[in-house]
């Protein structure tokens, strides 16, 4: 995974978001990293395969929804908030706000179990 591209905050598309937050499994990961942590991609927790997993990783990374950095081995996931924020605001509040009501992604969890662990 080396140099790996992530949009600029003028090249996010309302489309390529709209379409990266319509799959329950990537909204559960944007509720667990709208905490503002960082998070290894081996301390998530998500009801499918890893190498299915880690497409859910790079259709959220390829939208500009999250940004991926390697150190070593390791990779580690960071939710772009306030590229968010200044790209399309109020978006990102408005389906966290909506997961929360409707117990979108509730099954996404960090490696403690605990949902933002």
């Amino acid at each position: 995974m080396r140099d790996v591209r992530h949009p600029s905050t003028g090249e996010m598309t309302l489309i390529a978001a709209m379409s990266a937050l319509s799959d329950p499994v990537r909204i559960g990961l944007v509720r667990l990293l709208s905490d503002g942590a960082e998070r290894a991609w081996g301390d998530l927790r998500a009801p499918v395969a890893k190498s299915t997993l880690s497409h859910h990783l790079r259709v959220l990374r390829d939208a500009g929804i999250t940004r991926t950095r390697q150190e070593g081995t390791r990779c580690f996931v960071e939710l772009r908030r306030a590229d968010l924020d200044a790209r399309f605001p109020g978006l990102l509040d408005a389906v966290l706000d909506a997961a929360d009501r409707e117990d979108v992604g509730h099954d996404v969890l960090a490696a403690s179990g605990a949902p933002g662990a």
